[in-house]
């Protein structure tokens, strides 16, 4: 028998050898690795899945109002909260670190609510029915810079910029209860109060 198929059948005994035998210590050692491997794979899957929950989720809760500014925030029940603005209805001016401006408020029929009113949201637009400004149902208002108020009984009510009729601040009443005010003015307004600030509203005997 050649040299070379001598070697030939020795590679070939060896490669159907039965492995050497492996203690219990060692075989029980491999168990709690696969298992850890295991554990740290499911840990893994379950994070990566509430990651993927909690964009999701977000994604669904952002709608029309993406940049308004909303914390929770007590809304004031009396006049003992220095407001950050007041509005003088008998002169349609709301004046706001010394600065007044122009207001439209609601008409006789329809009167703007007095007292403090609290911000709880600002939103950069909004959409707003358009029968709440007594130009019929059939269109909604997409308005800019909205400060979105409550009254101490729990009511909403808003101050807009009135970009369908920017001479009314100032000059006539023709919101039904809301805070109309010119297009600028508005947005320095939305971009000065924050959730929490009070605008306490005076009542006034002014011209319709």
């Amino acid at each position: 028998m050649s040299d070379d198929l001598t070697s030939a059948l020795r590679d070939l005994a060896a490669g159907h050898e039965t492995p050497a035998p492996v203690a219990g210590a060692e075989i029980r050692r491999r168990a709690v690795v696969r298992r850890r491997r295991r554990r740290t794979a499911y840990a893994g899957a379950a994070l990566a899945t509430a990651a993927v929950a909690v964009t999701v989720t977000a994604g669904l809760l952002s709608g029309p109002d993406d940049h308004r500014r909303e914390r929770p925030a007590p809304v004031a029940t009396d006049g003992t909260t220095r407001p950050a603005a007041t509005v003088d209805l008998s002169r349609r001016v709301m004046t706001v670190a010394g600065r007044e401006l122009p207001v439209s408020a609601g008409s006789t029929r329809h009167p703007t609510p007095t007292g403090p009113l609290t911000v709880v949201a600002t939103h950069r637009e909004r959409r707003m029915p358009a029968g709440d400004f007594g130009l019929g149902g059939e269109y909604d208002l997409k308005l800019p810079w909205v400060v979105e108020l409550r009254t101490p009984d729990g009511r909403t009510t808003y101050a807009v910029a009135l970009t369908f009729d920017e001479k009314a601040p100032g000059t006539r009443d023709i919101t039904r209860g809301w805070l109309g005010l010119r297009s600028e003015d508005a947005k320095w307004l939305h971009d000065r109060l924050e959730p929490g600030d009070v605008i306490a509203v005076e009542a006034g005997a002014h011209a319709r």
